[in-house]
């Protein structure tokens, strides 16, 4: 049975220019067309008003990329504060390259209706491969997990790494996120194979099942189109607390909209005992140890 609470999820799947304003006057047309849509929390990709500057090496750290560099409170968050504003839609503002006193971060604004910032998470695991050479960029995340109390709901944001490590979504859900949002930027790779299997499947597939161990529903927004040797393909998606896919867009730009049921991840939770039946003094562990290299 349906819920009383339902939400409209508004997620931007765009291709990126080289300029910071023609990207973000994008990000602003699209989402206000999510907004006349009906959409309560509109969320942007991954660093939304820039190409995706760390599929180049810096290995000495020059890492200040022209125009690139927003502050918090700065030009960018405030056009996302006054689009929140306008709109009355809660708004997860994609991530910025955020220069801060103490480090260069990966970092997610998010606004409530009234163009208040309710806070800002900073991503956490940053990755270090071919064509995603973000550690000679981002300084790790030091604001820990958050969950934000919005009107439409509590919600939590993580950025694409992110979502291969299923510590991070449990605990926003332990912090009561209702919601997840992963802002993304993944692609392909010209010149290197996928043996491991299909990345986009494993991709919406780790996620999928992040929601349904948390009982959750997940969103995903990725950006398209190709920059140098990476091609980014899209696929934002939407997924209730039991892992169903709502709506998943295809390769090219798109502003993807679902319904989600927002009472089904509590029947979910009542209903499995995920979080009843957990063992925390059994995962001492996770902490104790460190895996492989």
């Amino acid at each position: 049975m349906p819920g009383e609470r339902t939400l409209r999820v508004g997620l931007v799947q765009m291709a990126m220019a080289p300029e910071v304003s023609d990207n973000l006057n994008k990000a602003v047309r699209m989402s206000e067309e999510a907004a006349s849509r009906g959409a309560d929390i509109i969320c942007l990709p991954e660093l939304f008003t820039t190409p995706y500057f760390p599929r180049e090496e810096d290995p000495e750290g020059k890492r200040e990329r022209g125009g690139f560099l927003s502050t918090i409170p700065g030009l960018v968050s405030e056009t996302l504060s006054d689009l929140a504003r306008r709109t009355g839609a809660v708004v997860i503002g994609g991530s910025l390259y955020e220069a801060a006193e103490d480090g260069l971060f990966n970092t997610t604004p998010v606004f409530e209706g009234d163009g208040s910032m309710l806070g800002k998470y900073r991503k956490t695991h940053i990755p270090h491969d071919e064509c995603f050479y973000e550690q000679h960029y981002f300084t790790p995340g030091d604001t820990g997990f958050r969950a934000f109390q919005t009107s439409r709901g509590r919600i939590s944001a993580l950025i694409c790494y992110d979502q291969w490590f299923p510590e991070a979504a449990r605990c926003s859900a332990l912090l009561g996120a209702e919601i997840i949002f992963y802002p993304t930027a993944i692609g392909t790779v010209r010149g290197i194979g996928q043996a491991e299997g299909d990345w986009q499947e494993a991709w919406e597939g780790v996620m999928r099942g992040h929601a349904i161990a948390n009982a959750v529903p997940v969103c995903a927004v990725n950006r398209v189109g190709v920059e140098g040797e990476s091609e980014f393909f899209g696929g934002s998606f939407v997924c209730d607390a039991f892992g169903k896919t709502l709506a998943r867009a295809g390769k090219d730009e798109e502003v993807l909209l679902a319904e989600v049921d927002m009472d089904h991840g509590r029947r979910v939770r009542e209903g499995w005992r995920f979080f009843h039946n957990r063992r925390p003094e059994c995962y001492g562990m996770l902490v104790r140890m460190t895996g492989g290299k």
